[in-house]
């Protein structure tokens, strides 16, 4: 897809989240190198990506600890993650997300939305208010 068609899709997904016809935590922002700073839009998830190879997914931890988070999609290396998104820029990852940090956080991310596992945090999850976020 074209970059101009990416960001306009992209643009248009953040604007229905604002309005509550859209529901997502994560929408996908594509970028070729790693992330210096880690993310500071909490709902954003960054997939590295070049030459059409994907290489990392680099978002904040939805948990409430604010941790940086950056899961391999190398598929030579171990542990790894996949990574789907769909027309709106929502992005799914498998396997699940295991914080093993005093936060504890685990989930999964489908469609966009965090899906708590029975042993993750969902009460310490990040409002979108709170943050300033968009």
């Amino acid at each position: 897809m074209e970059n101009w068609k990416r960001a306009l899709l992209l643009n248009s997904a953040r604007l229905l989240r604002r309005t509550w016809f859209f529901k997502a935590d994560f929408l996908v922002k594509r970028q070729t190198r790693f992330p210096e700073v880690p993310p500071q839009n909490a709902h954003e998830l960054i997939l590295v990506e070049d030459s059409g190879v994907r290489k990392w997914a680099c978002f904040q931890c939805p948990g409430g600890c604010g941790k940086a988070i950056s899961l391999s999609l190398n598929p030579h290396q171990r542990p790894r993650w996949g990574i789907t998104t769909d027309f709106w820029q929502r992005p799914s990852l498998s396997p699940s997300v295991h914080q093993k940090n005093s936060c504890g956080c685990h989930f999964w991310v489908k469609r966009g939305q965090v899906q708590w596992c029975k042993d993750g945090r969902s009460e310490r999850r990040i409002n979108p208010a709170e943050t300033g976020a968009s």
